[in-house]
């Protein structure tokens, strides 16, 4: 295989690291990664960013912020509904 190149490995680094490449591209770029450090810390920090993001939503807020937020949205309703 021939090296992708950076500005190829940058543009479809997303798609990569969630595996939406074909297979021949897949393997471009991560011949390109293996052989660019930019490239790596870029990937590096996406991937980082990417995990940090996922784990964020499988949170859930505690029920008493959520019943709050759940009045506080309910009394700006009724504030602005018209009477």
């Amino acid at each position: 295989m021939s090296d992708c190149g950076c500005e190829k490995a940058r543009r479809d680094l997303e798609e990569y690291l969630r595996n939406e490449v074909c297979k021949t591209e897949h393997r471009d770029i991560a011949e390109h990664l293996a052989s660019c450090p930019g490239c790596q810390d870029e990937a590096h920090v996406a991937r980082t960013l990417t995990e940090v993001v996922a784990r964020a939503c499988k949170e859930t807020a505690p029920e008493e912020l959520r019943a709050l937020v759940i009045a506080r949205l309910r009394e700006s309703a009724s504030e602005t509904a018209p009477a």
